[in-house]
């Protein structure tokens, strides 16, 4: 059963005379325990199409529903931010001047989801868990790699306790190796944990390795 369902969305705006259709009356389901992904070409509408389950924008039609409730209308843009989604960002959007361990705790300091009371050695587990020691979690974000910058930002994305992760070309600035490794953690996150993994992007490679493909052409989504 679905966790995320998109509903007859419409999105477009006025382009002179003319009203450019971004996102044509699409419908779609995303379920706990697969690995997602939304493939489309530069200008397909892929980052519509996150702005929209990711509540940072809102449809011109149709409904998004977590679990049966319209994000906007019943949970609210906010509260679904803040307590049900992970974000993961192809430029990680990691604040530099803190460690690794301190930019995940900064996720779960705005969360109204319940956590344990060791906030500390839950942000150090989660790190630990997915690649960064001890040592490089105490480093400032702007002396890792790409890579490990990737790896807090899912770390950081997981904290807050939820079961949708959203994920905007998170290996977009990685080489193929590290693209590799990410792929495999989000992977990860869908089978073992039993997450729902969203990912938007343009590789099909990474497309190849999704349970789900929905392939994103002239703003309707078509199965692949």
């Amino acid at each position: 059963m679905a966790i995320l369902e998109v509903v007859n969305v419409e999105y477009g705006f006025q382009d002179g005379e003319h009203r450019r259709v971004i996102l044509d009356n699409i419908t779609a389901g995303f379920e706990r325990g697969k690995f997602h992904a939304i493939l489309g070409d530069s200008g397909s509408g892929k980052t519509t199409f996150l702005s929209l389950i990711s509540a940072l924008d809102k449809p011109h039609g149709g409904q998004i529903l977590l679990e049966g409730k319209d994000i906007n209308k019943q949970i609210g843009a906010e509260k679904y931010r803040r307590n049900h989604i992970g974000m993961v960002f192809q430029a990680y959007n990691l604040i530099p001047f803190m460690t690794a361990a301190e930019n995940v705790r900064v996720a779960m300091s705005i969360t109204e989801n319940e956590l344990p009371a060791d906030q500390a050695a839950v942000a150090y587990n989660l790190l630990d868990h997915i690649g960064i020691t001890r040592d490089k979690a105490d480093r400032t974000v702007n002396k890792l790699s790409g890579g490990e910058q990737q790896r807090v930002a899912i770390a950081r994305a997981l904290s807050t306790n939820v079961d949708l992760i959203l994920a905007d070309e998170p290996t977009g600035n990685l080489n193929e190796e590290m693209e590799g490794e990410i792929v495999n953690i989000l992977k990860n996150l869908a089978h073992e944990h039993d997450k729902c993994v969203v990912v938007v992007t343009h590789s099909k490679d990474i497309a190849a390795q999704a349970d789900v493909v929905y392939k994103l052409k002239g703003g309707k989504f078509l199965d692949e």
